[in-house]
């Protein structure tokens, strides 16, 4: 895993008509931490993360990693600079092998490596996932939870400095869930920030170091977990509700 983690946003929005859907976020990474970023349903936290990932770009507002500006960047150029990322909805190459979807972030990446060593890497992962007993299968073949390791999987043959784990447990058998609690841990210590978007809060304050909230697009917490759960604002914006609220 790459040493180096520096990313910053500066005063980040978006605006989507009269919705201001991230309202002037900033905050920065700058070690491999653990990182939950939590919020209601509409606080823009999939809008901010696809800010980060290039997928859209921002209103106003800058986002740095390692010292370059990627917010001017297409994702593929963003995954290069070192920040990957999965969705909610998993999305493998249905007509694809596991091995064949796991070869492609691999070359795409590192087009003059040996095949032979992209796929050993890529056995070395799926070992780690669980799921090396499906490298030959179609992923259209695959369940809801073996298609998120599979993406996990991908993530890693990309080998980044950031992680953006969207909603990694939806759907996901308890088995699997462990699975993925073991990825995320091991991810962690090989020395990668990972920044967890999930609204398992069992999960995310079982895992994370840190947490960042955000509610109506803005940013109203940054801190250790026990001490945004007490904080008035967070409560009142989300942990005090009840879910059908």
């Amino acid at each position: 895993m790459s040493s180096a983690i520096h990313l910053e946003l500066n005063n980040v929005s978006k605006r989507f008509g009269g919705n201001q859907a991230v309202d002037h976020v900033s905050f920065s990474v700058t070690k491999p931490e653990l990182i939950g970023l939590i919020g209601p349903n509409g606080a823009g936290k999939t809008t901010l993360t696809n800010l980060m990932s290039g997928m859209l770009k921002p209103s106003s507002g800058t986002i740095y990693l390692n010292g370059r500006r990627i917010d001017g960047l297409a994702p593929y150029d963003v995954t290069r600079a070192g920040l990957g990322r999965t969705f909610q909805i998993t999305r493998a190459l249905s007509r694809m092998t596991v091995m064949e979807n796991m070869m492609v972030p691999g070359l795409a990446l590192h087009p003059g490596m040996q095949q032979a060593e992209l796929e050993e890497r890529a056995h070395e992962i799926l070992d780690l996932l669980t799921i090396d007993h499906l490298t030959y299968e179609y992923s259209r073949a695959l369940s809801g939870g073996q298609r998120k390791l599979l993406e996990l999987g991908r993530l890693l043959m990309l080998d980044p400095a950031v992680v953006i784990l969207d909603e990694p447990f939806a759907g996901v058998h308890p088995r699997l869930q462990e699975t993925i609690y073991g990825y995320i841990h091991r991810v962690h210590d090989d020395g990668t920030a990972i920044i967890l978007i999930s609204h398992d809060m069992g999960a995310v304050f079982e895992l994370s170091e840190r947490l960042i909230v955000l509610n109506y697009g803005a940013l109203i917490a940054d801190g250790a977990p026990q001490q945004v759960k007490n904080d008035p604002a967070v409560i009142d914006a989300y942990l005090g509700h009840d879910e059908d609220d």
